[in-house]
């Protein structure tokens, strides 16, 4: 009789087990969607009104339109010839119109959404952590291929953690200041805790470029993670990998 050697023993192939893992709720999906194509109209009709601003801005620099130390103009944001080459309409009253009707729908998705995450618990998923910021300078080098090796994480990252929680309070912060340039009388004790009108609309403009900082980033960030990621904040679920040790373990549990 002849003795198999066990190294030479075929070994089954190892089939890689995968599954669909509930990511993301109902309510923020729709949410999060809901708030595009309003970001981008009140973005708009800001530019709209922007302009209307912008040739007094140029007689009369002001450092809401521009970057720069005293008098010295480093940059000048949205100049004349932007609009231009966009061929953006001057319309500066269908733009007040259109940004204060949107600016309610987006106020009343805001709330929505905070007190989806207050009452449904999701906020344990968002709210940095003690190691939040450890985790997202990790994430930053692993992104600019500094470093290998990714932190342990549940349904968000340190870094996503903190870039969406300030998404949020920048959020509060764009209502905030839109209400004390929208009624800089009625609702005077609010400009005048912001510094004035003036301060108030600095705050505003500078905030939404915060915002548009934030989109790049995010949409670069959702095209580099792939379609399993996009994927999640459609339908709610994602394809994740499962090792045959966990995967036996489930079994197990279901049993």
């Amino acid at each position: 009789m002849t003795q198999t050697n066990a190294e030479e023993t075929p070994k089954p192939a190892v089939v890689p087990q995968i599954r669909l893992e509930r990511k993301h709720p109902l309510a923020i999906r729709w949410m999060h969607w809901l708030n595009f194509p309003v970001l981008f109209t009140m973005i708009w009709s800001g530019v709209l009104i922007y302009w209307n601003d912008s040739d007094n801005a140029y007689r009369h620099p002001h450092s809401i339109y521009r970057i720069g130390i005293g008098p010295l103009t480093i940059l000048r944001l949205f100049p004349d010839w932007f609009y231009q080459k966009l061929q953006v309409p001057y319309h500066v009253t269908q733009g007040l119109g259109y940004h204060f009707f949107f600016m309610w729908i987006f106020a009343l998705n805001g709330i929505a959404y905070v007190l989806f995450l207050g009452l449904s618990g999701e906020w344990r998923f968002l709210i940095p952590e003690r190691r939040s910021l450890r985790d997202a300078i990790q994430v930053t080098l692993v992104d600019l291929h500094l470093r290998k090796g990714l932190p342990e994480q549940t349904k968000y990252n340190g870094a996503q953690r903190i870039a969406y929680t300030s998404v949020i309070l920048m959020g509060a912060g764009m209502l905030v200041t839109g209400l004390a340039i929208y009624k800089p009388t009625q609702m005077h004790w609010l400009t005048t805790l912001l510094g004035g009108y003036e301060m108030a609309r600095w705050l505003h403009f500078w905030i939404t470029m915060s915002f548009l900082g934030f989109f790049v980033v995010h949409v670069v960030q959702v095209v580099l993670a792939g379609w399993n990621n996009f994927r999640a904040m459609v339908s709610g679920k994602e394809i994740q990998s499962v090792s045959a040790p966990s995967l036996q373990q489930e079994r197990r549990s279901w049993r």
